[in-house]
């Protein structure tokens, strides 16, 4: 019996490679489907061959990592391509609040790649190559406030910022959530096939119902080498390329927007340093240019010790500034005090993972939870001390437009 599985049998592995599959996210079936796509490479998968909701608390990084060492360790696997996300994969997706249930890894039964001019299918069992039917349209789409009105919402910003003025805290990342609900059950492949298209920069995922267009790359682990994409500082796109430079350089120099990205790179190189033997930080961020917002951003660089699981990593590194706060313990605090909501998935890690220990995995941004025809949006703003409650709102409207372009097309 396997203890990781409760099933009578190991997991019978076998991964081939293939002839180019074209897009990834036309190859999905309607149901389970899982991804995790940038430029046109990555992973899609579907079915269940293993499932496990992780318990939440502290260690729940360390309880994931056990189960699936557990679970990939009994595997029969048969892998010729022998590359990052070949063999048994698992999909995850953990909730912001570590004390939040709803924390989530998935085996899937069957992974198409594609990385650097290879692709390969891996399946586990008997090979399962589901019947694709054409994406359903999802009709029209009604909104209705989340877990605040704008209002609401604003007064909440308000009350950050005397709490930052006052001293307790440098900055808070403060969320919004807006519900929307469709004519009929919503597709999700034809959101990710929007979400690809549109925004082809971004981590296009997929995962337990948790879908969205993430910028932020919270690590990518490869062998010893790990990357992170360090996101803070926000402006709107330009209404044309004269404003958009302009919006581009105020954005570069607002002391406000520097300083936030500055907290947030410096919790990064704080979660990182005891985990690296050489770490690569840039002393000035750069523009990553979207198509509906301007980051500030800080791509960071470094090489692990031996034997250490992207896991690893990214229990060291949630939550960071750019999706807490600073002081974090003091932000979270304040989190819990004002938002008036459950965080889910969003803002919490989302990825894949390997039997090799290396995957990526990003912050869940540019997001909504899915079940049948209603969405649940979220977007979310850093709060500095001279943040105006009526501009985060409209930052928040901009972000929150990633995934409203999803739903509508």
């Amino acid at each position: 019996m396997s203890v990781a599985l409760g099933l009578t049998r190991p997991l019978m592995v076998r991964t081939a490679l293939v002839d180019d599959p074209g897009d990834l996210i036309s190859r999905l079936p309607r149901t389970t489907p899982h991804a995790w796509i940038r430029r046109g490479e990555g992973l899609v998968a579907w079915g269940e061959a293993a499932r496990v909701t992780v318990p939440p608390g502290p260690g729940r990084f360390g309880w994931a990592r056990d189960w699936l060492a557990a679970t990939f360790g009994e595997a029969h696997v048969d892998d010729d391509v022998g590359a990052p996300g070949s063999g048994p994969v698992a999909f995850g997706s953990f909730t912001f609040d570590q004390d939040a249930h709803g924390s989530v890894l998935v085996v899937p039964q069957v992974v198409l790649a594609r990385r650097e001019g290879r692709a390969w299918l891996t399946t586990i069992g008997e090979e399962r190559l589901d019947l694709v039917r054409a994406p359903r349209d999802l009709g029209r789409i009604r909104y209705g406030d989340g877990s605040l009105t704008a209002p609401e919402w604003e007064h909440a910003v308000a009350r950050a910022v005397e709490q930052i003025r006052s001293g307790r805290l440098e900055k808070v990342v403060l969320a919004r959530d807006l519900t929307a609900t469709a004519e009929r059950e919503i597709d999700v492949r034809v959101l990710l096939s929007r979400l690809a298209l549109r925004y082809p920069e971004c981590y296009t995922f997929s995962c337990a119902g948790l879908v969205g267009a993430t910028p932020e790359l919270l690590v990518r682990h490869t062998g010893e080498t790990i990357e992170s994409l360090v996101l803070a500082g926000t402006t709107a796109r330009g209404t044309d390329p004269a404003d958009d430079a302009r919006r581009g350089t105020a954005l570069f120099t607002s002391e406000k927007d520097r300083h936030e990205h500055a907290c947030a790179v410096e919790s990064v190189r704080e979660a990182l340093t005891p985990l690296c033997s050489e770490l690569k930080v840039p002393r000035e961020p750069e523009l990553l240019v979207l198509p509906n917002v301007q980051h500030l951003a800080s791509p960071v660089t470094g090489r692990l010790a031996a034997g250490s699981s992207v896991l690893d990593v990214v229990a060291a590194m949630h939550p960071t500034a750019a999706v807490g706060g600073t002081p974090t313990p003091t932000a979270l605090e304040v989190i819990r005090e004002l938002e008036g909501m459950d965080r889910a998935g969003y803002a919490g890690p989302v990825g894949w993972i390997d039997a090799r220990g290396d995957g990526e995995w990003g912050i869940a941004l540019r997001c909504a939870q899915i079940e049948g025809a209603r969405a649940r949006l979220f977007a979310g703003c850093g709060i500095m001390g001279d943040s105006v409650p009526a501009a985060e709102l409209a930052e928040a409207q901009a972000k929150l437009r990633v995934m409203q372009y999803a739903l509508e097309g």
